[in-house]
């Protein structure tokens, strides 16, 4: 899908000072993706999305949750091809087969999505639910510098095309151990962002992502860091505030989690062995 689909051009007023002016505006552009399992045929989830990176997107939200554990697991991926409906409405829809023997565990999914959502479930169940599912501690001997960190959140501004048009997406960067930036992925949701970095890995075989850093625009929640686990990263940075539970899940799985990184500062909630000072 172009980048022109990712954003539309709208009419606005802007008032300054009791003056009144009228131009177009570039918006991020927000439409539901459906994605669909081709055998058994039914509906996996829907999600509102920036248009762009889809396939990323939904090998990234498979994988977060469970479904896939590798680019193998998935046979093949398409937009919807059914006449009946609206063309423009078909590229919302992404059809996905599994390989042949693996199913897709629905009761799981909903239960993940009950547990992060739900009032009054305790952040010790949401621990356990990534316990269940057997992941791992993050074990990465990575280590990185705070002069590579202090780097980061200006090389993912100058990244972000859309935001700079737009003024309304989050991003997620991937970065390697010398803070190169190697990819970044857009969308109006954080998590979407998040999910099409990780799927973008997923496609291209390069997880788990041990010796990486990821870092988001916003704030770090439970669902931004559970991807994280399971996708091995052990250094997630966020321009923002983690949650508290965001704060237990990094010291659960042993990974450094950094907030308020802006200029030559931030805040470290947890792996702080892994942060070397600048001598």
């Amino acid at each position: 899908m172009s980048a022109a689909k990712s954003k539309k051009k709208s009419k606005i007023w802007t008032i300054e000072e009791s003056q009144t002016r009228s131009r177009l505006d570039e918006i991020a552009t927000e439409e539901p993706l459906e994605i669909r399992l081709i055998y058994p045929e039914q509906t996996l989830a829907v999600t509102m999305r920036t248009p762009g990176a889809d396939f990323d997107l939904v090998a990234g939200f498979l994988y977060s949750e469970g479904g896939i554990t590798s680019r193998e697991d998935i046979s093949k991926m398409s937009y919807c091809v059914d006449p009946d409906i609206d063309g423009e409405q078909r590229q919302n829809i992404i059809n996905v087969a599994l390989k042949s023997g693996l199913t897709f565990d629905l009761k799981r999914l909903e239960r993940h999505f009950f547990m992060t959502s739900a009032c009054g479930v305790c952040g010790k169940a949401s621990i356990e639910s990534l316990k269940i599912r057997e992941i791992p501690q993050i074990s990465s001997d990575f280590n990185i510098n705070t002069e590579i960190i202090y780097r980061l959140n200006d090389q993912l501004k100058l990244a972000q095309g859309l935001f700079s048009a737009t003024g309304g997406l989050h991003a997620a960067a991937l970065f390697d151990a010398q803070g190169k930036l190697l990819k970044l992925r857009e969308d109006v949701g954080r998590h979407n962002a998040l999910d099409k970095l990780i799927g973008s890995a997923v496609l291209t075989n390069e997880l788990p992502l041990t010796h990486h850093i990821v870092m988001v625009s916003g704030r770090s929640s439970f669902e931004i860091l559970q991807k994280s686990i399971v996708a091995g990263v052990p250094v997630l940075c966020a321009v923002s505030a983690p949650s508290s539970l965001a704060v237990e899940i990094a010291q659960a799985f042993n990974i450094t989690l950094i907030g308020f990184l802006r200029g030559r500062r931030f805040n470290v909630y947890s792996g702080i062995e892994r942060i070397k000072l600048a001598s």
